[in-house]
């Protein structure tokens, strides 16, 4: 690889530090070609990315960068998860790992805050942006529902009366 190469290389780990919610960093030795496609697969479907970079050139990309804490992390044969999403590149990572005992999570980070192993467990465990969505719609919706219903109530009380009154003169 010459300079060049290293140079654009370095930029894009700059983009990838700096535009991340949550960057993830494990050790991936041992994992089959298949395996990390996989780990590849799940990630981009959760819209986060996989990358393996050279450690040195990782760490020249994090000088100034907010998840600059992540680079004593960075021993050894290491892989980035990362995505825009806070929870998705974790919960995927936690995921995979449970299912594949040679990927092993080392820490990460999330902005300025450094996640070890522990934390990253916790940010996996966390809603994902499109369930807190979800959630959100669903509490907004409540309440209209609830005054629709209650606003309904009484004309459908008024319909059941009469229909039993009805019911009781066509009997006698």
């Amino acid at each position: 690889m010459d300079r060049a190469q290293k140079e654009k290389v370095v930029e894009e780990l700059g983009q990838i530090f700096e535009s991340s919610g949550v960057v993830v960093v494990a050790h991936y030795e041992g994992l089959t070609v298949a395996e990390m496609q996989d780990l590849r697969a799940n990630m981009r479907e959760a819209g986060g990315s996989v990358r393996v970079a050279k450690n040195r050139l990782a760490k020249i990309a994090l000088e100034g960068k907010p998840c600059a804490s992540i680079g004593d992390l960075l021993t050894g044969m290491t892989v980035l998860a990362y995505s825009e999403d806070p929870v998705a590149a974790a919960k995927v990572a936690e995921g995979f790992a449970k299912d594949n005992s040679k990927f092993e999570i080392l820490g990460g980070a999330m902005g300025e805050t450094f996640l070890d192993r522990a934390g990253v467990k916790a940010v996996s465990d966390m809603p994902s942006r499109e369930e807190l969505i979800a959630s959100i719609v669903g509490c907004i919706g409540a309440p209209a529902s609830n005054i629709a219903g209650a606003i309904g109530a009484p004309a459908s009380n008024i319909a059941s009366i009469l229909s039993t009154i009805e019911e009781r003169a066509e009997a006698a």
